[in-house]
């Protein structure tokens, strides 16, 4: 079905584009290719879009200008969550970057990587973006500010350290004056910073329809879930060498029957470190020693390079 204003948008767009070329100049004609590029992105024609940009490109010199056309084809491919389409065009941004380009769209990219961080699973490296662009954040085209907030404090729980976490996001100023705004976003962070854990399950329950239906996070809900309770289960055995079922259930406010079902599942994943005692009623944790563990990997690589050498060896002698 064609859209409602695609004749008469389509036919100004061509008069336009040739009366720049009989009467004016350069800068004007690569005006009119990009305002038929973006009439074709407004009504949701991204083969058009794409074709026109391609055009528009071949008219266009300056380096900022081009990077601007690479935003725009970013915004389409987010817009129908084309992975591949995003990939390339921010591998073109970063070699267009090598060129020149100004601080601006350098901390814009970040947001637009972060986000397809976010959107293929690399919260770490999400975090790492967006916490780099909270002072600088200018991409209202992609979400409001309030929302790139609420990304950078969700991808943040799962990917910092304790200490990290306080400094980069509890105590920065600007989610500070912002994270009051986003319902339950404050006492979800605080509280697993505070370990305030039935608070912090209470403000999970609270948000977890936010990220279900978040466009971007929706096909990651079951993972980030799992993800969180990992980092607040693992927070909450580091302080014990061991601890009754009952004491974490009553700490989370849950049932011992749901702590030790949840446990259970994620000790067979290997996610977290230790046992449970079930006749005791108690878990106690077996976390690696770092020395121990530096030491087997050392045996590991010494063991590897000794049958590497004894390969070599046997080929010189032949």
């Amino acid at each position: 079905m064609r859209h409602p204003l695609g004749t008469v948008g389509q036919f100004w767009l061509f008069y336009r584009i040739a009366d720049a070329e009989e009467n004016l100049g350069e800068s004007e004609v690569r005006e009119a290719h990009l305002a038929k590029s973006l009439f074709y992105i407004r009504i949701g024609d991204k083969e058009k879009a794409l074709e026109q940009l391609k055009v528009t490109e071949g008219k266009t010199v300056a380096v900022g200008q081009r990077m601007d056309l690479v935003f725009y084809t970013l915004q389409l491919a987010f817009f129908y969550m084309d992975f591949d389409l995003i990939s390339k065009s921010i591998d073109k941004a970063k070699n267009l970057f090598e060129e020149g380009g100004d601080w601006e769209r350098k901390n814009r990219l970040k947001v637009y990587e972060g986000l397809y961080c976010m959107s293929s699973r690399n919260f770490k490296k999400a975090a790492d973006l967006f916490l780099d662009s909270i002072s600088t954040f200018t991409t209202y085209e992609l979400f409001p500010y309030d929302t790139f907030i609420f990304y950078t404090v969700l991808t943040s729980i799962i990917s910092l350290d304790r200490v990290s976490l306080k400094k980069k996001v509890v105590d920065a100023p600007e989610i500070l004056t912002v994270i009051g705004k986003i319902q339950y976003l404050s006492e979800f962070l605080n509280s697993l910073y505070d370990c305030q854990y039935k608070s912090f399950f209470s403000a999970f329950a609270g948000l977890t329809e936010q990220i279900k239906l978040d466009r971007y996070l929706h096909p990651h809900f079951r993972y980030y879930m799992r993800e969180v309770r990992t980092v607040v289960y693992s927070q909450f055995l580091e302080s014990y060498k061991s601890v009754t079922i009952e004491a974490m259930a009553k700490a989370f406010g849950v049932t011992v029957d749901f702590i030790d079902m949840e446990l259970s599942r994620f000790i067979s994943a290997g996610k977290l470190h230790c046992k449970i005692d079930k006749v005791a009623g108690v878990l106690e944790t077996n976390r690696p020693d770092a020395k121990n563990a530096l030491y087997q990997a050392t045996i590991k690589q010494g063991d590897f390079l000794l049958n590497r050498i004894q390969k070599l060896s046997r080929v010189i002698d032949l």
